[in-house]
């Protein structure tokens, strides 16, 4: 009985629930039929409305869109940020990372990244402490004492103390190890006082001494136990250097097939560790080219940040907004150098005439860009420059009644002549666009007056081998000069001798008068009494006239857009460019203002 009432009691519940749905969906059809589907007829009715209103949605969607994307600029910005890899090229050839045998362009920039030396030049040409963290000198200018900076390390992680520096310099001494530092270390003693302390003793004052210590240091415990003999030929220097510098050795390969289209890819990484802190790019890369024309297709194609060694910027790069060139001064000049021990112009007479006879500014000019005049040979700008002792200016009647004085009287073709004899030299320079215009000009300014200046131009190469040699009358060539305006090599007497260890009086000039101002320039350290000393053989100069002053080279760097933080105002030598190499920055993203 139970089960049956039961039964019938859920039966009569299924009925009322099914009887509840159909109701519900009679009256939702109703409802849908009444507000939906007899609506939609009037639709079209409403059209206009409907679609003023969705133009609305729109305008405010695209205005709160334009509105957020302006607003950004006030708030966020374009900003420089670490990462990335530079890649640098560069023409000519890597033999050798060591700072102790690294001469070439390539071996500099490879071995000025990976190794740290004791001094620097910062980008305003300022010498300044790189390992070093202070330097004096006694009352009588011999002895210096050079203090390292703290908790100081090698790439492998060892320390980096004094004892590496003594090492550094005896093995630039030592005879046997050849390097082509060792000129300017005979006679000096080095020891170390304590860790951190050098010192180091000359055999006379030498007030240019601290820049003498800009060159790398290598780590004792790597290379002392390596016989001096074989040094320069260990694998250190080329597959495995370890220094302290902002970047450490990663790999090298070649790639090309032919000689001529062959580049050699040197890869760096920053290194955490630097004393300076760690570099904000990632790695450095340095391609080397054999010919420029490789470097500049590589260019062109997106491979290189940088671009070394080119004397102009390239024709098809010029106009190019996304190309920087950056001509940047160097601290040396230009300069035409008469040996004067060469037949026609070992005669005072003809050198100043030579001098007075030529525009220098119309010789700049045929460069084609700006470049800083040099009218001495100490720089604008340098302790000792001055202006009252500049060299002897263009005279065109003064220069021609000193060649009539000398006997050189003008022949039927327009040169001069003294008997049989024309007044004729030859003049050598490197075979490049801005040598070739510069001597064009003044070949044509001589030729105004009766001189025959023959002409010849030669690869870098074949000139050096010239240079070494002293085979010209007249030379056209730039000179490294530097911060201190100590020019002992290229004008003291002693150094216009065969046997003199550098043999780079190129005019082969002697002066008792100047030697006796050189000597006593760069032994006193006084600014003031430098001056005078120095004013002393600028007069013996301008007198003897043993060249002729025309500017200031520059250093050409060529970029792929802007490289942050580079921005160097006058550079000692190319490879300073690396002054604040690891403060470089290439990469940019939007960060809060």
């Amino acid at each position: 009985m139970f089960r049956r009432t039961t039964k019938l009691r859920w039966r009569r519940r299924f009925r009322r629930s099914k009887k509840q749905v159909e109701d519900i969906g009679f009256q939702a059809e109703e409802h849908l039929e009444q507000h939906l589907f007899k609506r939609l007829s009037r639709l079209s009715q409403v059209r206009r409305f409907v679609i003023c209103w969705l133009l609305l949605v729109a305008l405010l969607a695209g205005m709160t869109l334009y509105q957020t994307s302006n607003l950004e600029k006030h708030y966020l910005s374009l900003q420089p940020a670490a990462g990335g890899t530079f890649v640098e090229g560069i023409q000519g050839a890597f033999t050798n990372a060591n700072p102790l045998y690294a001469t070439n362009s390539v071996d500099a920039a490879v071995s000025r990244l990976v190794f740290a030396s004791l001094f620097k030049y910062n980008q305003n040409n300022n010498l300044v402490g790189d390992l070093a963290k202070s330097w004096s000198t006694d009352k009588r200018g011999t002895t210096y004492t050079v203090t390292l900076k703290d908790n100081l390390s090698w790439q492998d992680s060892k320390p980096l103390t004094a004892a590496d520096v003594v090492f550094t310099y005896k093995t630039i001494q030592n005879p046997d190890a050849k390097s082509p530092l060792s000129t300017g270390w005979r006679n000096v003693q080095i020891k170390a006082k304590s860790r951190h302390v050098i010192i180091f003793k000359l055999p006379s004052a030498l007030s240019s001494f601290p820049h003498a210590l800009t060159n790398g240091i290598v780590p004792k415990h790597l290379l002392s136990g390596i016989p001096m003999a074989q040094l320069r030929g260990v694998a250190f220097n080329t597959s495995a250097p370890v220094g302290a510098g902002p970047f450490k050795w990663n790999a090298i390969e070649n790639k090309g097939d032919s000689p001529d289209k062959r580049i050699q890819r040197i890869g760096l990484s920053a290194n955490e560790d630097y004393h300076s802190g760690k570099p904000q790019l990632s790695g450095f890369v340095i391609n080397v080219f054999r010919e420029s024309k490789t470097m500049i297709d590589s260019f062109k194609k997106h491979e290189l940040n940088a671009m070394v060694g080119l004397s102009e910027l390239p024709e098809e790069l010029d106009n190019k907004l996304i190309i920087e060139d950056h001509s940047i001064p160097l601290a040396g000049e230009a300069l035409i150098f008469f040996k004067t021990k060469s037949d026609i112009l070992s005669d005072q007479n003809v050198r100043r005439a030579l001098a007075m006879s030529v525009d220098t500014n119309e010789a700049r000019q045929t460069l084609g860009y700006p470049v800083i005049k040099a009218d001495e040979p100490l720089l604008k700008g340098q302790l000792g420059y001055n202006p009252k002792l500049k060299q002897l200016g263009t005279n065109i009647k003064a220069a021609e009644k000193l060649l009539q004085k000398s006997g050189w009287t003008v022949g039927k073709n327009g040169i001069r002549v003294k008997g049989k004899k024309q007044l004729s030299f030859r003049l050598y320079s490197q075979s490049n666009s801005e040598y070739s215009r510069v001597i064009q000009s003044l070949q044509k300014q001589w030729r105004a007056v009766g001189v025959d200046a023959q002409v010849f131009l030669r690869s870098s190469d074949s000139l050096q081998n010239i240079i070494g040699n002293h085979r010209y009358d007249a030379l056209l060539y730039g000179i490294t000069i530097g911060v201190d305006p100590d020019v002992f090599a290229y004008w003291h007497s002693s150094q216009a001798d065969i046997r003199s260890s550098t043999w780079l009086n190129f005019s082969e000039y002697k002066s008792t008068d100047a030697d006796a101002a050189l000597e006593a320039g760069r032994n006193r350290q006084n600014p003031k009494v430098r001056e005078i000393k120095y004013a002393q053989f600028l007069k013996a100069w301008r007198t003897d006239a043993p060249a002729i002053a025309l500017y200031q080279p520059r250093f050409l760097y060529v970029t792929r857009g802007q490289v942050f933080n580079f921005t160097p105002k006058i550079l000692n030598i190319g490879i300073d460019r690396f002054a604040n190499v690891e403060n470089w920055m290439i990469n940019q993203q939007k960060l809060p203002i």
